[in-house]
């Protein structure tokens, strides 16, 4: 079971590499990219030029604690980030799924994003 979980992280990682050869964020439209565990989602936007991180939102913050690590959580988490960025004045970003295929509760924290006023 444990090379199987190897396995699958390998070739998570490695679609990954091959995705971020492409994308890069830059300061007028960063870098968003999500991460997925079974316990907590995370969302990050990246401006790569400089290497710092713009904003992130979490189910592990404390504000956020009570979302769950589903397909409905994940929209609200989308939502979430794209109502912070809104804020920040940032409107469009560029989607990086991180090795993840764009299904489940990627693609709804994408269409979260978009629900609150993204565009990507």
């Amino acid at each position: 079971m444990l090379r199987k979980m190897l396995e699958k992280d390998r070739k998570r990682l490695k679609r990954k590499v091959h995705i971020r050869k492409r994308i890069s964020g830059t300061p007028e439209k960063p870098r968003m990219t999500v991460f997925r565990s079974n316990k907590s989602l995370s969302i990050q936007i990246i401006d790569d030029t400089k290497g710092h991180t713009l904003a992130s939102a979490s189910t592990l913050e404390k504000e956020l604690k009570k979302i769950k690590a589903n397909i409905k959580g994940a929209a609200e988490l989308g939502e979430v980030m794209g109502k912070r960025l809104i804020e920040k004045n940032i409107k469009t970003v560029v989607f990086d799924r991180n090795g993840y295929l764009y299904h489940g509760l990627v693609k709804a924290m994408a269409d979260g994003a978009r629900k609150a006023g993204l565009e990507f």
